[in-house]
């Protein structure tokens, strides 16, 4: 069998330490209620977490696909990489994977601690957490019905966004989290199953940086009906709203932990300049 092309060495940032990040994720108890709120079915919404802050995903009323992006609070040009986060990690995120941000920063920015769905794999390859796919957005339901529709995953996000001073082209490739993915064996298409979470299941990441984050609770809901092609059916009876928790640590878990820098290759990509 082929081997994964990018493999951690001892001390790699690709592999957590498990002396810091074990703490942090399991001794809850000394956790202290920072911000909370639910955002409703159809919508999205942005918020901040401080480095250091864990913030939590919940599934307040049952299964419901989220897409999650991520920015750099002080500097959105530093944004989540799903890409490359894919190549790191795998295709589908699970907890010690770290969400990678784009070059020329690539840093981690926040690492998943907690994940209460626990899907593996399943027997046609499955997995939950999607990094293959994306967010769905009103140009390619245009190309595909001839329609116009702004309920959409990357029209919410363009709305959360907004009062952050940022815009469309600022919203980028997200991680699909509670979404089950595969490729077909055939001709390694992309395809979706409904969303295995239930009622009070969570995902959870530490915030390595300060981070501005958004989501957008999937219109299509928690992926159970047809939402393409002559079977379609309107999802609104599938969606579900999604809480958010964020809290803060005791300081004791953070004294071994520091926020990660930024690359430091100073290589000049081989320009040279008289």
């Amino acid at each position: 069998m082929p081997k994964p092309l990018y493999e951690a060495k001892q001390g790699s940032p690709l592999a957590v330490d498990e002396a810091v990040y074990g703490p942090i994720a399991g001794e809850t108890a000394g956790r202290k209620l920072s911000t909370e709120f639910v955002v409703p079915i159809r919508s999205g919404r942005a918020w901040t977490v401080r480095a250091g802050q864990v913030c939590r995903l919940v599934l307040v009323e049952g299964p419901q696909v989220v897409d999650l992006n991520l920015w750099n609070r002080d500097n959105p040009r530093e944004k989540f990489w799903a890409s490359r986060t894919k190549q790191l990690h795998g295709a589908h995120m699970r907890v010690g994977d770290r969400f990678w941000s784009v070059l020329p920063f690539q840093r981690p920015m926040a690492t998943v601690t907690a994940d209460t769905v626990n899907y593996g794999f399943d027997e046609d390859g499955a997995g939950c957490h999607d990094l293959l796919g994306t967010r769905c957005d009103p140009h390619i339901h245009k190309l595909l019905t001839g329609e116009e529709l702004d309920v959409c995953c990357h029209s919410n996000l363009v709305r959360a966004v907004a009062p952050y001073h940022l815009g469309e082209y600022d919203v980028h490739d997200v991680l699909n989290v509670f979404q089950v993915t595969g490729l077909t064996k055939e001709r390694n298409q992309y395809f979706v199953k409904p969303c295995p979470g239930k009622k009070g299941d969570y995902f959870e990441f530490f915030a390595e940086i300060d981070l501005l984050c958004a989501i957008s609770t999937c219109p299509h809901g928690d992926m159970s009906v047809p939402i393409w092609g002559p079977n379609a059916t309107d999802p609104l009876k599938v969606c579900r709203p999604l809480g958010v928790e964020v809290y803060d640590l005791d300081p004791a878990l953070l004294k071994k932990w520091k926020s990660p820098p930024v690359s430091d290759y100073a290589g000049m990509h081989g320009l040279r300049f008289a």
